[in-house]
């Protein structure tokens, strides 16, 4: 009996280090990109550690201060599957580091981690 608890035990402690691991990855892999080269802002905004929830929260909000403020990012054009269609040609929008930090600087969020991002952002 005792067996059986361990092993749930370990196997629960192996699912959240795996789980860690991979936020982890997901950060650096975004933060590389980053500073690599022109990207959409929710690449940034991962790039910060922000969970996904604020992630797209904040992303939504970056958008809509960039097109107030006359921000344009690079178009650049991408193939998805959307709405059960296949390769659909969808037209995005990539910025630079300093194009995140100027949108930011404009953003004024009320909750306490978007408040952390928007620090995050500038000071990227």
């Amino acid at each position: 009996m005792a067996s059986v608890a361990a092993r749930r035990v370990l196997r629960d402690r192996v699912r959240a280090n795996r789980a860690a691991s991979t936020q982890r990855r997901t950060v650096a892999q975004a933060a590389r990109r980053v500073r690599t080269g022109a990207r959409s802002l929710a690449t940034h905004i991962i790039a910060t550690g922000a969970d996904r929830k604020t992630v797209e929260g904040v992303a939504d909000a970056l958008r809509t201060v960039a097109k107030k403020k006359g921000v344009k990012g690079r178009r650049a054009r991408i193939r998805r599957s959307f709405n059960d269609a296949r390769n659909v040609v969808k037209t995005v929008y990539r910025y630079t580091r300093a194009q995140v930090a100027q949108i930011a600087a404009q953003y004024k969020p009320r909750k306490a981690e978007y408040k952390a991002v928007r620090a995050a952002l500038i000071a990227a």
